[in-house]
């Protein structure tokens, strides 16, 4: 059975969606547990890219990185920099303030940064169906930011700022993963280790400088928390690397489907967080819109097109 190359696209994308859906209860658990946002993001990154170098080498033996581009390793390891690195830690900070429901929300507002991004520095078109479903998808986050839910212990507004700035950052690392996927010749399995990489070198040069003193937790069980959430985020990114690297994947189409997250997270919170966290009726209602506005992109004639 041959499998179209846009349902692939669409099914790579989803994955990510629900994983990361997911792992926000447990980054709320952690954070509950006396976790740190730096804890998790390092935590996060060294799991991730141990993962990823194991499968290397056992896929490619000691020559990890033959045959790539020196500048395409290079803007590989920029994006981790700043879209893993600097976007991982603001959407912890997020799930510690405004709660693992919210945060997850707003941050998916990356969909309208991902066009932007694209349109931009890839030139790729940006139609009215695209258009119209990021527009009613962002408008289901302002619901969901609006909506009196997340973190029982109260947020302020100023707190989204972490998450919002979070989506903006994984945003324009997507678009240039996209860019070194397309052109660069590297395989999505190196891509993602290079990634992880330019993340830990940002936390290993934090720490040098600052201390290592975030980084760890006097409640070890908040360790165990954030090393799941690696395991299932090394998959989530794998899933999506795999989608930007196909001819159909375009940032656009792929940013709008893996930001349904919240949907998820929405599902998750209220069963899973009722001791931390609220999930109101404005909460669920937000989360439809955003599912129309990914139906919106993903469905629409102009949405399939390269």
């Amino acid at each position: 059975m041959v499998v179209d190359a846009d349902v692939t696209v669409y099914l790579l994308a989803l994955l990510p969606a629900v994983i990361w859906g997911f792992t926000p209860v447990l980054d709320k658990r952690g954070m509950s547990a006396d976790g740190t946002a730096l804890q998790a993001a390092l935590t996060v990154v060294v799991v991730d890219l141990s993962l990823f170098l194991l499968a290397l080498l056992a896929l490619r033996g000691p020559d990890l990185l033959a045959g790539l581009d020196p500048a395409i390793a290079g803007l590989f390891l920029f994006a981790g920099a700043t879209g893993t690195a600097l976007g991982r830690l603001a959407i912890f900070v997020g799930v510690d303030r405004v709660g693992a429901s919210i945060n997850s929300a707003v941050v998916s507002a990356r969909p309208l940064f991902g066009a932007a991004f694209a349109l931009g520095l890839l030139g790729e078109p940006v139609t009215a169906t695209t258009a119209v479903g990021i527009v009613v998808l962002v408008v289901g986050l302002v619901v969901l930011s609006l909506a009196k839910g997340g973190d029982l212990a109260g947020w302020e507004p100023r707190d989204l700022v972490f998450p919002l700035g979070s989506g903006a950052l994984f945003a324009f690392g997507n678009v240039l993963r996209r860019f070194g996927l397309e052109d660069g010749g590297a395989t999505v399995l190196q891509a993602v280790a290079l990634n992880e990489a330019g993340a830990l070198l940002v936390f290993l040069a934090y720490a040098s400088v600052r201390g290592t003193e975030g980084f760890r937790s006097a409640d070890r069980s908040s360790y165990g928390y954030f090393a799941v959430s690696g395991c299932l985020t090394a998959i989530a990114l794998l899933s999506l690397f795999g989608a930007l690297a196909l001819p159909a994947g375009r940032v656009a189409i792929v940013e709008s489907l893996a930001s349904t997250a919240p949907l998820f997270t929405t599902v998750f919170a209220y069963f899973l967080l009722r001791d931390l966290e609220r999930v109101t009726r404005g909460v669920v209602l937000g989360a439809v819109l955003v599912v129309i506005g990914a139906a919106l992109v993903t469905l629409g004639p102009g949405a399939v097109g390269v």
